[in-house]
């Protein structure tokens, strides 16, 4: 049995896939989102998940180590696995373009990645998705931001831990408390079939060694043996409550651009929470002047189902007025975005409390 949360229409299939042309990202996969709590389990996932929608190819973009704040958390990260792992051999599963897995290299780590989109030229990374018939196994396994795209995660969780046959593991997924806390329904995305808690891990091992938060609580993290994986989790679930009002603060940001027009707006992020809040706002009637973000692999390039263009900083800086509205799509970024601009707009972080 489950009990339902929250429904979406129309989103994209893969929100950070980009496009080389407005028409072929207006008319890229789209697919509903049905967000639903298992009554056993208690883990929150989308019902109408259909994995084989997904392929990741060279056109996904979700590299975020081009800011100074994220190359912080990943300081942070490395932390963390250097309390529980120095000197261990390690896998990451799920190496993305290998940013991380080259900053654990220059601390001195053994370390082979798996990914289907990596892009460079590692020999110790495998272009290939993580299965147990890679014959691969580590002392211990680095899976970050990747739980959240697997359709059965406690089962991808049993096949690492019987292809590793043990060892420990570090777990980091986006905080699904955080999402509804802050009333951001743009952090929720197809892509993401799963949408974890801090409870939701620590019920998955019998031992954990440390887990928390991260990256202003954005982030959820946790270190366990593989070996302590549970099946079920021990004790009944609560149900899960939605906010009230969680989707009002679209309404507010429609408001704030139709009543000055011609005071200028754009969307600063042109990953995953600007692509659906650009959508988002595009369906509620209203369009920015430019969606802007520091990705050079995005710039140029156009976003799936909005079809809006990604501009680079200085860019959107050459045509936007001073006094511009901008809408900041995650807050961890908003001093390093107004040291980049000079404080010359109006800068609306909306995932704070006050926006809402």
């Amino acid at each position: 049995m489950t009990l339902e949360l929250y429904r979406a229409t129309g989103l994209p299939v893969l929100q950070n896939r980009t496009f080389a042309d407005e028409q072929s990202a207006k008319t890229s996969a789209s697919a509903d989102m049905v967000l639903v709590q298992d009554e056993v389990s208690g883990l929150v996932f989308n019902q109408a998940f259909d994995a084989d929608k997904l392929s990741y190819d060279s056109d996904y973009q979700n590299e975020q180590a081009h800011s100074g704040q994220f190359q912080k958390h990943l300081a942070d990260v490395e932390g963390i696995i250097a309390r529980h792992f120095s000197g261990q051999e390690l896998i990451e599963v799920g190496c993305g373009k290998g940013y991380f897995l080259e900053l654990l290299k220059e601390c001195g780590y053994a370390i082979t990645g798996i990914d289907p989109a990596y892009e460079g030229n590692n020999a110790d990374v495998i272009k290939a998705p993580f299965t147990r018939d890679l014959g691969l196994s580590a002392d211990a396994v680095v899976l970050r931001h990747v739980l959240e795209h697997i359709q059965d995660p406690v089962a991808f969780l049993a096949e690492i831990s019987a292809a590793n046959q043990g060892g420990q593991i570090y777990i980091e997924v986006p905080c699904l408390d955080w999402i509804l806390e802050h009333r951001a329904w743009f952090d929720l995305f197809y892509e993401h079939v799963n949408y974890f808690r801090l409870d939701d891990l620590r019920r998955m091992f019998g031992t954990v060694h440390e887990a928390g938060h991260l990256f202003g609580g954005q982030y959820l993290y946790i270190v366990a043996d593989l070996a302590t994986l549970r099946l079920k989790p021990e004790r009944p679930v609560p149900a899960l409550q939605m906010p009230d009002g969680f989707t009002a603060s679209l309404g507010h940001a429609v408001q704030i651009v139709q009543a000055a027009p011609q005071q200028g707006s754009a969307i600063w992020g042109a990953s995953s929470k600007g692509v659906i809040y650009s959508l988002f706002l595009q369906r509620a009637g209203v369009a920015v002047d430019c969606v802007v973000d520091i990705n050079p692999a995005k710039q140029g390039r156009y976003l799936p189902l909005s079809g809006a263009r990604v501009s680079s900083p200085q860019e959107a800086m050459n045509a936007l007025p001073e006094g511009a509205n901008l809408f900041v799509m995650n807050s961890n970024y908003l001093e390093e975005i107004k040291r980049m601009t000079g404080g010359r707009y109006v800068y609306h972080a909306v995932d704070s409390a006050s926006f809402q």
